[in-house]
């Protein structure tokens, strides 16, 4: 897959939105955007606790806040997650199984590693293959 203008500017709104992260533990500081259908894009830092389990990693935050914008599954049409590691980031399992409920498998989802300048390109699909989903449940 090609980096599209779309992903650039995903990209950008993550890279800025990263600036307000909380992370004074473990010094990771990550943000990420999504786009909404119409364009809309929505964006969210990790906000780490001392108790670590109770962290939300910023994919999460990004949809928590779409979410109270009304965004409903399948509504979302792409991610980017934006970091500054020694390698690109992907998104958590908890993140991926929480993204699975609002996108759909062929979902883009755009990572980048700031510190390297590098960017991989993939679906929600491919990083969840086979994933739990409302229409798993038995109606």
């Amino acid at each position: 897959m090609k980096l599209t203008p779309r992903d650039r500017k995903l990209v950008v709104a993550a890279t800025r939105a990263r600036k307000h992260c909380y992370a004074p533990y473990s010094r990771f500081g990550v943000g990420a955007a999504l786009e909404l259908e119409g364009g809309t894009i929505v964006t969210g830092v990790n906000v780490e606790n001392c108790s670590y389990g109770l962290t939300v990693c910023a994919e999460r935050n990004a949809l928590t806040t779409a979410v109270g914008k009304g965004l409903l599954p399948g509504k979302f049409t792409a991610l980017a997650v934006v970091t500054e590691a020694d390698a690109v980031v992907s998104p958590c399992g908890a993140c991926r199984q929480v993204l699975a409920e609002f996108g759909a498998p062929d979902t883009r989802v755009v990572m980048h590693n700031l510190k390297s300048g590098e960017t991989q390109l993939t679906t929600l699909g491919a990083l969840l293959p086979h994933s739990f989903t409302p229409l798993s449940l038995p109606r």
